[in-house]
């Protein structure tokens, strides 16, 4: 147990608690897929929410026509009203084309889409389905520093588990990623992705006003690119991490599609993305040698903090990991795909709802 302070504000689970917090004010963003339908993690998700009872609870829902109607059935079985915004029917995908916003489908495409929803409450939570140890106080606990000043909070917490050190993208890539840019710049938007003990927790929540500044990416690069548009418009001083405790939820394998290495590259844009729309024009050419170094470096590191531990470490297994994702360290393409602020867009989020549920309906009329 410890409490040292980063350069944001640190919340540390010092004690067994579960903090008061505005949760009558504030839209919890749940994105959901087809294979969270009726699993145990995403039950144990909604029926802790029951017990928060938030304002709203939206769920934007990535799943196949034959899925989407058992799938809201399914949602609509627990005792909280759960907003189900299914994102892939026809009439939803027309909408967004004939407003310029075709394009890739992912993680960031779907919550974008409920963050447009959320806008109506003061705050707002997002936080994913898959989470095994998820206890009611995870809504709450990210909640209070907005209450007390601060404008963004992120969660984090250790990802240890059946005897082994996970976190692998955060641990093998994005550190040593952001150490490697650190070599050759000072800027502070360096600083402040450093400072964040998780920084690809994909549990976060702001106030309503800065999440209608965000500029999601559609794929997996959803968490970083939330810090790079919450150090523009909250900065050190209006930023927070909340120490989550306990954490468990499903892993994910290297290869094949979804897998860490796929991922890795939208990681490793996604945090360019946030360097560069702040000042920094990274050395392309030395940085995956840069990142290598710097990712070498950590595993001594962890080794050792695994044996101290009485761990299990694969040290070939991690490295393995590092030459991979060394290989998605490219220049920035030329296209920025990611979706506009809401605050800029001219589509109205109830035209979303009204296209979400036709689409639905029909589905499940068929």
């Amino acid at each position: 147990m410890e409490y040292v302070q980063e350069r944001v504000t640190t919340l540390h689970a010092l004690r067994d608690r579960t903090p008061e917090a505005p949760t009558d004010r504030a839209a919890v963003v749940v994105p959901m897929t087809e294979r969270e339908y009726g699993g145990l993690a995403a039950e144990r998700v909604l029926s802790a929410l029951a017990e928060v009872d938030p304002a709203r609870v939206i769920v934007p829902l990535r799943s196949s026509p034959e899925r989407a109607g058992p799938f809201h059935d399914w949602l609509d079985e627990f005792d909280v009203n759960v907003e189900t915004l299914w994102c892939d029917g026809p009439r939803l995908e027309a909408l967004l084309t004939n407003n310029g916003l075709a394009g890739e489908r992912g993680k960031g495409r779907d919550v974008w889409l409920g963050l447009g929803q959320a806008l109506s409450e003061d705050y707002v939570v997002v936080h994913d389905a898959d989470t095994k140890t998820y206890t009611p106080a995870y809504v709450p606990k990210l909640l209070y520093p907005l209450a007390h000043g601060h404008e963004f909070a992120k969660g984090y917490y250790a990802r240890v588990e059946a005897d082994q050190l996970y976190g692998r993208l955060f641990r093998l890539l994005f550190r040593p990623l952001v150490r490697a840019l650190a070599e050759e710049t000072t800027a502070p938007i360096v600083d402040y992705l450093e400072s964040f003990r998780y920084a690809l927790a994909g549990e976060f929540a702001a106030t309503s006003e800065l999440v209608s500044e965000l500029q999601v990416p559609r794929g997996w690069g959803l968490e970083v690119g939330t810090l790079g548009d919450a150090f523009r418009h909250a900065g050190f001083e209006g930023s927070a991490q909340v120490d989550l405790g306990q954490y468990e939820h499903d892993h994910r394998s290297v290869r094949g599609p979804t897998g860490l290495a796929d991922m890795s590259r939208y990681v490793t844009e996604a945090t360019l993305r946030a360097v560069v729309d702040n000042g920094v024009e990274p050395t392309y050419e030395t940085l995956p040698d840069r990142y290598e170094r710097a990712a070498r470096s950590l595993v001594d590191s962890y080794e050792v903090d695994a044996a101290f531990n009485g761990l299990d470490y694969d040290r070939d297994g991690e490295l393995d990991q590092v030459d991979r994702y060394a290989d998605a360290i490219d220049p920035l393409p030329d296209e920025d795909d990611r979706l506009p602020r809401w605050a800029e867009t001219s589509i109205d989020p109830a035209e979303i709802v009204e296209a979400s549920r036709a689409d639905l309906a029909a589905v499940r009329n068929q």
